[in-house]
């Protein structure tokens, strides 16, 4: 818009009285303001009286295309600084803190530890540096709840993206109450997880252990959970555990209230406790671990029952060492509060593997079974890094049911 011959007040008002047809065109904001800058100058605004500042500064929005508010923040400046100069934009917003390789790394630790918890990958990341992984170095320092954010991201979810129950039954076997381990380790929570009916054909069984204080847990699986199958494949779990048992509590489940299971507890001196009625966190524990672990490894789909000593020696040898020596675990601190009501917190600095809990109890020597020494223990535990173990234990996976699935074709 031409406004060289605008030279007076008259004109102004002229102009106005023609407003409709005025359209502002400027090529960019730095000329529009220098333009405001020159008329405000020439008309020595100032100097003028009110009803002729109005004149000036509704000219000012015909010519401009601004709002009245804007005119009058842009006269202010003008008069308080003698001239009127843009403010340019120099941020370029947040820079970002974890970059893409971050992402994909954190996708790739997700999957090889099966997607854990928040706390356990930021846990893992920070066992992996110290370990010497220099990948690691952003990842170790990064909060629990930006580890969700990430995994929103795009770039996680074109790497990779996760899954039902099982159903428990009764006889005067066993002891009905809760266990009492009163801090010390021996102390399992059992349960049956069964792998899927395929046309009416019964899958493979998995028998999950958890101790109560520690963690520490067994995996065993077996073709049927009839006292024939069932009892060898449960020996064999017992003699897994490190530690001396001193207790072994289930759920109500016919394959372990039975005269068998009892005999064999009663030979080894071991307490048997099943699960009080409405009382559903007496076997929360394992239950817990049976979606957490067994689901998340070995899946929901069907495996047919001729498999389970394969899977059994998977177990075995893979398995059951990465859950106890490389998988951090929360455990729960009591706080007793005014009211003498208790409260679980689970705090981050807690966080550590089942092997680590166990080492960090007092005098844990003593609770060791006869033949295992803590040096032996250690050796396991350090032998391979979290994720050296991760990366085992997802290739021997891999491999055991890309076996079972040919052969099933």
């Amino acid at each position: 818009m031409n406004t060289r011959l605008i030279k007076t007040l008259q004109h102004v008002r002229e102009l106005i009285a023609q407003a409709p047809l005025l359209e502002p065109e400027w090529e960019s904001k730095d000329e529009c303001y220098q333009w405001v800058e020159g008329v405000l100058r020439h008309f020595q605004y100032k100097s003028l009286t009110r009803s002729e500042k109005g004149l000036i500064k509704q000219y000012l929005t015909l010519a401009t295309g601004y709002s009245r508010a804007q005119i009058t923040r842009l006269i202010s400046a003008c008069l308080s600084q003698g001239r009127l100069k843009r403010k340019q934009r120099t941020s370029n917003g947040f820079t970002r803190q974890y970059t893409k390789a971050d992402i994909r790394l954190l996708a790739a630790t997700d999957q090889l530890h099966n997607g854990l918890n928040g706390a356990a990958i930021k846990k893992l990341c920070e066992r992996a540096y110290e370990q010497g992984d220099q990948r690691f170095v952003r990842l170790k320092d990064i909060s629990v709840s930006h580890i969700y954010n990430l995994r929103q991201s795009k770039t996680y979810r074109n790497i990779r993206t996760p899954k039902d129950v099982t159903k428990p039954t009764n006889r005067a076997i066993g002891i009905r109450r809760k266990p009492r381990p009163e801090g010390q380790p021996g102390f399992i929570r059992i349960d049956t997880v069964h792998q899927g009916d395929k046309d009416r054909v019964k899958g493979v069984y998995h028998i999950n252990a958890v101790d109560e204080v520690t963690q520490y847990q067994v995996v065993c699986s077996v073709e049927k959970i009839s006292e024939t199958f069932l009892i060898p494949v449960l020996e064999e779990l017992l003699a897994a555990f490190p530690f001396k048992l001193r207790g072994f509590h289930s759920d109500n489940g016919s394959e372990y209230i039975n005269g068998r299971v009892a005999k064999l507890l009663e030979k080894l001196r071991i307490n048997f406790t099943k699960s009080r009625a409405r009382k559903t966190n007496d076997n929360a524990l394992v239950e817990s671990k049976n979606g957490a672990v067994i689901r998340k490894i070995l899946g929901y789909a069907h495996i047919p029952q001729k498999y389970a000593t394969e899977i059994n020696e998977f177990n075995r040898n893979y398995l059951t060492p990465y859950l106890n020596f490389h998988r951090p675990c929360f455990f729960a601190e009591t706080e007793v509060d005014k009211k003498g009501k208790e409260r679980k917190k689970y705090r981050y600095e807690n966080m550590m593997t089942p092997y680590e809990k166990f080492r960090s109890i007092s005098n844990c020597k003593k609770y060791l079974k006869k033949g295992i020494t803590l040096e032996e223990l250690e050796a396991r535990a350090t032998s391979m890094s979290d994720n050296e173990a991760a990366e085992q234990l997802q290739a021997a996976k891999e491999s055991l049911f890309q076996s079972i699935f040919e052969r099933k074709a």
